[in-house]
């Protein structure tokens, strides 16, 4: 299965890696991938693949069946051979706004403690849609303490347990429509703070940054009815 590079530092840009197989789409797999795959609402990456005689720009990632990381040409191409030895280029304007987006959505269910039904991330906004019956009429106090936890600069760290942990522990697990993303055995969480000053603590296969401060000052947006029982909560890049 490909080598997730982003789980072990979200912030490489560039990386190696060999050619292991293509998919029917046109899609190259690699054996270790710095590209994220599409999923848990975050979009896949994308950045350029080079390689002795030939390039090819990557327009996102994606999990094929057998669970390995496909990179998806922005344009017909030809790829490089089974085999080839590559140089991974990221986006990392547009992956470092994923990773400031994602964690923000993390401290959002922290000031909305309520099961989450959904979500979805873009480089300058995400959301989540919560199981809420009536929309929250503190919006401007939910939007400050957001701010508050970003401007406390929390470290934000990853922990590994295994499957059978996290069965023992279904509060860890906030989202109901989302399954956490298990494999090999183990399942990843994301920690944000420490100790007594720990604030969350989730299953998350995403990327995010490394600490809170870094996402920068956040703008709640607009929050719709989807639903009975659903809201749905917009959050802002505000820079």
């Amino acid at each position: 299965m490909t080598k997730a590079l982003f789980h072990d530092d979200a912030y490489l840009r560039e990386a190696a890696g060999q050619v292991t197989a293509h998919t029917p789409e046109g899609g190259v797999v690699l054996d270790a991938s710095l590209f994220y795959a599409t999923g848990g609402g975050q979009p896949g990456d994308s950045g350029r693949l080079s390689w002795p005689g030939g390039a090819m720009d990557v327009a996102t990632a994606v999990k094929t069946e057998s669970g390995d990381i496909a990179l998806v040409p922005a344009q017909p191409v030809a790829a490089p051979p089974v085999g080839a030895s590559v140089t991974q280029t990221l986006d990392w304007g547009r992956r470092h706004c994923h990773m400031r987006v994602h964690t923000a959505l993390h401290l959002l269910s922290v000031v909305v403690p309520l099961p989450v039904t959904g979500g979805a991330i873009s480089a300058a906004k995400g959301r989540l849609d919560f199981d809420m019956a009536d929309a929250p009429e503190n919006k401007a106090e939910l939007e400050d303490r957001l701010n508050d936890l970003v401007e406390r600069d929390l470290p934000v760290t990853q922990d590994w347990i295994t499957q059978a942990d996290l069965d023992a522990r279904p509060d860890l697990v906030k989202t109901l429509s989302v399954a956490p993303p298990r494999g090999a055995g183990k399942v990843r969480l994301i920690r944000i703070g420490q100790g007594d000053g720990q604030v969350d603590l989730q299953p998350c296969g995403g990327t995010h940054v490394a600490r809170t401060g870094e996402i920068g000052r956040l703008r709640l947006g607009k929050i719709e009815k989807k639903g009975r029982q659903n809201r749905r909560v917009y959050l802002h890049l505000d820079d």
